[in-house]
C-alpha cells in the first residue's frame, strides 16, 4: 500500500510539473503588441485619430480627418493567433486588419478586416464578422462593456472569436502573405487594454 501511495504520488507530482512547464512555455510564446505598461513606439499611425495612453489605457475619440484611422505594427506577421480585450460604445466602428498588402493602405479590400461596429447598415458585416468573407449571423453587440476577442490566422483558415464563441470564419486565399496589423478608429470611443499576439 505504502509503494503504490508513493507511485501515485510521483505520478501526480510529474503530471503537475509537465502541465506547468506547457503553461509557461505557452505563456513565453505570446508578444505583447500593447498592455498598461507599453507606449505607442513600436506602432505607426495611418490617418489622424486622437490615439493616446490613459490610466494605461489605449483610447480614441476623434476623429480627424475624412478616413478612418489606424494605428499598424511595424513588424508583419501572416499566420498568428491574436487576442484583445476591447471597450466599445455602441456608436463604435473599430475592429482588426491582418495581412495588410500595404503598411499604407489599410482596407477591406487590401487586407481582412475583423470587424467591431455595432451599428454597421448592413450588418451581416457588422460585429463578429471578417468583412467581405465571412458574414455573422446573428451579430452580437458590443457596445458599453469590455470584450475579449480572438483571430486565428493560420494558411488560408480563418476565425473570429469574441467573448470565447466564434462569430465567424472561413477558408480563404486573397491575402495570403504576411503583412502589418492595424488597429482602427473609425467613429465613437475605443478603448484597448491589452492585445498579444502569438506567431505560429
Amino acid at each position: 500500500m505504502k509503494y503504490i501511495y508513493r507511485f501515485f504520488t510521483a505520478l501526480v507530482v510529474s503530471i503537475c510539473l509537465i502541465s506547468c512547464a506547457n503553461l509557461n512555455n505557452s505563456q513565453a510564446n505570446w508578444q505583447t503588441l500593447f498592455d498598461s505598461n507599453s507606449n505607442l513606439n513600436q506602432f505607426s499611425q495611418v490617418g489622424e485619430a486622437n490615439w493616446r495612453i490613459e490610466n494605461g489605457i489605449l483610447t480614441a475619440d476623434l476623429l480627424k480627418g475624412k478616413n478612418a484611422a489606424f494605428l499598424t505594427t511595424q513588424k508583419t506577421y501572416k499566420d498568428f493567433e491574436l487576442y484583445a480585450e476591447v471597450w466599445v460604445d455602441s456608436d463604435t466602428n473599430s475592429g482588426f486588419f491582418v495581412r495588410c498588402d500595404s503598411p499604407s493602405n489599410i482596407g477591406a479590400d487590401t487586407c481582412y478586416e475583423f470587424n467591431i461596429w455595432d451599428a454597421r447598415p448592413d450588418p451581416t458585416y457588422g460585429t463578429g464578422a471578417i468583412v467581405n468573407t465571412a458574414k455573422v449571423s446573428p451579430m452580437p453587440l458590443a457596445g458599453g462593456r469590455w470584450n475579449t476577442f480572438e483571430i486565428s490566422v493560420k494558411g488560408d483558415q480563418l476565425i473570429f472569436k469574441m467573448n470565447g464563441q466564434v462569430t465567424s470564419s472561413a477558408v480563404d486565399k486573397k491575402h495570403a502573405q504576411g503583412g502589418v496589423i492595424g488597429l482602427q478608429y473609425g467613429s465613437g470611443i475605443v478603448k484597448i487594454k491589452k492585445v498579444l499576439i502569438k506567431p505560429i
